[in-house]
């Protein structure tokens, strides 16, 4: 007999399609049993990690304006996760190119502050020699445009209070991104290697630290370096007579050596702890009313909840700029008119710019 009218085959579905997701479900399945050994892997692991990554990579390429997820907003997506970069460290995602560690010395000199010094030094030069070249035949070129005054000259007086206006940070810091806030502050991000922090031209710089005001950490071990023998001292004596710092209010203490007019010493929650992220927002909020009472035009903030207060860095930066933004916001007038964050690794920056592109002043 023929076999027509039979029973057709059922068409097997990929797990993938079962869950609703675009993302190998079975392929994340594998990583996640070669990556964890040691413990068991329920069967909706895989169906909320491929999901998970699917939303980032979606995001990362909405924030590229790009309407198709290609491999490389998935490795976007994964290196700015700090759990699923360190889940899937060992994994080559093909195609997807590998992400920029740009030296400062190999970017563009005109985002450095050694450019803005070299034009300053060199305005009154040029309008020496501009005052001696012929004035009486520039004049009668003028003379047949109604009136105008010479346009080099006005350029140059321009040009003067403009670029002194802002000095930058100085030498060993790149400015990648900046952003205005709702009163007119100028939030930049910048690149620097942790060693150099404290050389910083600002008149505040923001240092995260804990109860006992100790200098162990990084940032802390930069400025104990810029700042010598006096500053340690001064760190001392504001101990003694602070005591311990509690957690998310801060103390202001001269910055002896440095660049800088003072250190604001800020004690950091604990990722974990009750009430962690209001108590985040409430310190960032702490260090700026703190460099507005000593009537501060700029200050430079570090990675705040950066070693061991164990914050996520995602998530830590949706709480920063989100307190910044809302303390301007909230404010009808403040002597600040530049804040830097100086950031130290690719993972921050790449994660700073992309929260910095969603920051809205307004």
């Amino acid at each position: 007999m023929s076999a027509r009218g039979g029973k057709k085959k059922a068409t097997k579905l990929s797990r993938s399609a079962r869950a609703g997701v675009i993302f190998p479900v079975g392929r994340m399945m594998r990583y996640l049993r070669t990556g964890t050994h040691k413990y068991r892997i329920g069967m909706g692991a895989p169906v909320y990690m491929a999901a998970v990554i699917e939303y980032l990579a979606g995001n990362a390429a909405r924030d590229n304006k790009k309407g198709r997820i290609t491999p490389r907003h998935i490795k976007l997506a994964v290196a700015n996760d700090e759990e699923l970069n360190q889940l899937l460290r060992g994994v080559t995602i093909s195609n997807g190119g590998v992400l920029p560690r740009i030296h400062p010395e190999l970017l563009s000199k005109k985002r450095g502050s050694r450019v803005k010094g070299d034009s300053q030094s060199s305005i009154p030069e040029k309008q020496e020699e501009q005052s001696k070249k012929k004035p009486a035949k520039s004049f009668k070129k003028v003379k047949g445009k109604r009136g105008r005054k010479p346009k080099s000259i006005d350029s140059d007086k321009e040009s003067v209070p403009n670029s002194t206006a802002e000095d930058g940070p100085g030498d060993g810091f790149t400015i990648l991104s900046a952003k205005s806030l709702f009163l007119g502050q100028k939030l930049s991000l910048t690149e620097s290697e942790i060693s150099k922090f404290g050389t910083i031209k600002v008149e505040g710089i923001i240092n995260p630290t804990n109860a006992e005001m100790d200098l162990k950490d990084g940032v802390g071990n930069a400025l104990e370096k810029a700042g010598g023998r006096e500053f340690l001292e001064g760190v001392k004596e504001l101990r003694k007579a602070q005591g311990p710092l509690e957690v998310a209010s801060v103390a202001v203490s001269q910055a002896s050596g440095m660049a800088a007019r003072f250190i604001i010493h800020c004690n950091i929650p604990q990722w974990g702890s009750e009430k962690c992220e209001d108590q985040l927002e409430k310190t960032v909020k702490n260090c700026l009313s703190a460099a507005e009472e000593k009537k501060l035009k700029s200050v430079a903030f570090p990675s705040l909840p950066a070693g061991r207060n164990g914050f996520p860095k995602q998530t830590a930066a949706q709480l920063i700029l989100k307190a910044i933004s809302n303390h301007f916001v909230s404010s009808t007038s403040s002597t600040l008119k530049n804040i830097y964050f100086v950031l130290f690794d690719s993972e921050s920056i790449g994660i700073y710019l992309q929260e910095m592109a969603k920051l809205d002043p307004k």
